[in-house]
């Protein structure tokens, strides 16, 4: 940049010549130069003004246009980015197929110390064994007095423990929130719903995580926030299940059982309405499991599902079924059961003496052991086990219980003719009584195959595999009603409801071999209405015993039928089934809205 000079020579010469002031020409380059300088910065700070100016004028236009945005958006939470994962404590619920809450969420706390803000540690270790009784005075002060930092001290509170915490007055004593899981109805459905343990623990929050039944089965689903807090909604029905489980705790009280189950099924779609077990549990206080002693006493343990057993003749329904459906016998087929019967040095005995011959009928109303041995001679082994097989008598239920898909059958090592010949009438072969309700569902809905579920049907399912034809089915549904009306389950008959089914009476097996002559398995396996099933229920009493007569009675006919009557008497109607009696005997009924 070329500077003009304050005094240029040139021009002081001429002003001197002239006799003018040469420092007047100073003084004029000055003002010059500052003018040029004012300009200069006057154009540099009008510039940042107008740069200035468009930058708030951009911000406030993004700000309005962010605003707008969010007014026309859904709101909802903020989420903060974290390096750790965060614990997912929400869960849904779990409804009965009506809507019913069996399992929610209860907000509470859970209480924690920290033992460097503690002031007076003696008296809060006195104060919290005073409030928990498990908790020990000596053993909590010297944790305090320890140089731990955190100590969990109680997973979750109730409001008046909590409340009697805050009274001790300890600022070391804090409360971190919780979610834990309630059970309104209690022992109602217990096995069915399991239970939920914590896993994951914070502070702010804890994981839920199911660790039996369906909370375990479906904990996946319960706990994915991509389902938006959809319930699970089940297949059981609450009413049904209290009815059920309150009649099947007298029965079992009064026949001094050991154990009782029942499954109550609708024949059709699978839909378990109803599955009780006993002795059970409530879910809010689950107990620890059993380390000792036979499992089937445990309250954790599900009868109904888990539990194998040789039923007894319940299975020779599964045999006549066979035996029509191959054309080996009719209903009217006259049966050998003269006896005893003698097989590969084994003898086959019948409860009484049942005459030489009787017709397949009467083989299943009078329920002979020697009738059905016979006649699973004549079927052959191969038949049978694929039969059994068609029926999923030889595997585990595929129900939506991880203890039920556990529940395998026992089986003969070897499938020989007398193995044939004592599983046609209950002996040899263990199952569920949810295997047992599942076959009968089969052969008696019309002849296809239902799989079990815990799920509620929302619309109609497609028929499965046949396993019976429509005629065979029909002929089985009569014979089993005449076992109520005239055979070894006549006390199991319900005005107006035309129950079908079929008596089990099963020895115990010994540990070490042979079988208890006064320990036995009481089962009723029946339908309502026989004419067309809607439902089957079969109970089972684990080593029942009726003392009302001079001898003691443990045969299904005197244990399992009269309780299972009651339940039918008193369900039917919640599940829509009116009766109607027919004074000239041809029994109707009517199915309302379930």
């Amino acid at each position: 940049m070329i500077r003009t000079p304050l005094r240029p020579l040139a021009s002081i010469l001429s002003a001197r010549d002239k006799g003018e002031n040469p420092d007047l020409i100073e003084a004029a380059n000055i003002r010059q130069r500052m003018e040029a300088r004012r300009d200069r910065d006057r154009q540099r700070a009008e510039i940042r003004l107008l740069v200035l100016a468009l930058s708030f004028l951009a911000a406030f236009a993004v700000v309005g246009l962010r605003m707008g945005i969010m007014s026309a958006s859904r709101p909802q939470e903020p989420k903060t980015e974290r390096v750790a994962r965060d614990i997912l404590a929400q869960r849904a619920d779990i409804l009965d197929r009506n809507g019913a809450v069996l399992a929610t969420n209860l907000v509470t706390n859970a209480l924690y110390a920290q033992p460097p803000m503690m002031v007076d540690k003696p008296a809060a270790a006195r104060g919290l064994a005073a409030i928990f009784p498990d908790m020990n005075a000596d053993r909590l002060l010297a944790e305090f007095q320890s140089s731990r930092k955190f100590i969990w001290l109680r997973r979750k509170l109730s409001p008046e423990q909590q409340q009697k915490v805050y009274d001790i007055g300890e600022p070391g004593l804090l409360f971190g929130p919780r979610e834990m899981r309630l059970y309104p109805n209690g022992r109602l459905a217990a096995q069915i719903l399991g239970g939920t343990s914590f896993g994951r623990q914070g502070v702010k929050s804890a994981e839920i995580i199911g660790i039996a039944g369906v909370e375990h089965s479906f904990d996946r689903f319960l706990r994915d926030p991509a389902n938006g807090g959809a319930p699970l909604r089940l297949s059981i029905d609450l009413t049904v299940q209290a009815v059920t489980r309150r009649v099947l705790a007298g029965g079992r009280k009064l026949l001094r059982a050991k154990g009782a189950a029942a499954v109550l099924m609708d024949a059709h779609t699978g839909e378990v309405v109803s599955m009780v077990s006993l002795p059970d549990f409530d879910p809010n206080k689950r107990p620890a499991p059993r380390a000792k002693g036979d499992p089937t006493d445990d309250p954790l343990f599900n009868l109904a599902a888990q539990g194998v057993f040789e039923l007894g003749s319940v299975f020779k329904v599964f045999n006549a079924a066979l035996a029509l459906e191959r054309g080996v016998a009719t209903p009217q087929t006259m049966i050998d059961t003269k006896g005893p019967l003698k097989w590969a040095g084994f003898t086959i005995k019948d409860f009484h003496n049942l005459g030489p011959r009787l017709s397949l009928t009467d083989v299943i109303v009078e329920s002979s052991n020697i009738g059905s041995a016979n006649l699973a001679r004549k079927i052959g082994v191969a038949p049978q086990q694929a039969f059994l097989k068609k029926l999923g008598l030889l595997k585990a239920v595929p129900l939506q219980l991880a203890e039920a898909r556990q529940a395998r059958p026992i089986l003969p090592k070897r499938w020989s003719d007398l193995s044939a010949m004592t599983i046609a009438y209950g002996h040899g072969l263990a199952v569920s009584p949810l295997h047992l309700a599942a076959a009968y569902a089969s052969v008696l809905n019309g002849g296809t195959r239902v799989t079990p579920t815990l799920l509620k049907v929302t619309t109609p399912p497609k028929p499965g595999p046949r396993v019976v034809s429509e005629k065979t089915s029909q002929a089985l549904r009569k014979m089993l009603r005449e076992v109520v009306l005239r055979g070894t389950a006549s006390m199991g008959d319900v005005p107006g409801y035309d129950v079908g089914g079929k008596t089990g009476t099963a020895n115990k097996p010994k540990p070490g071999g042979g079988y208890y002559q006064d320990r036995t398995v009481s089962t009723f396996a029946s339908i309502f209405p026989a004419r067309d099933p809607k439902y089957v229920l079969v109970v089972t009493l684990d080593e029942p015993v009726e003392t009302s007569g001079p001898k003691p009675r443990r045969t299904a006919g005197w244990t399992a039928v009269p309780v299972a009557a009651e339940i039918i008497r008193r369900v039917a109607p919640l599940l829509g089934l009116r009766p109607a009696i027919d004074p000239a005997g041809t029994m109707e009924y009517t199915l309302s809205k379930y």
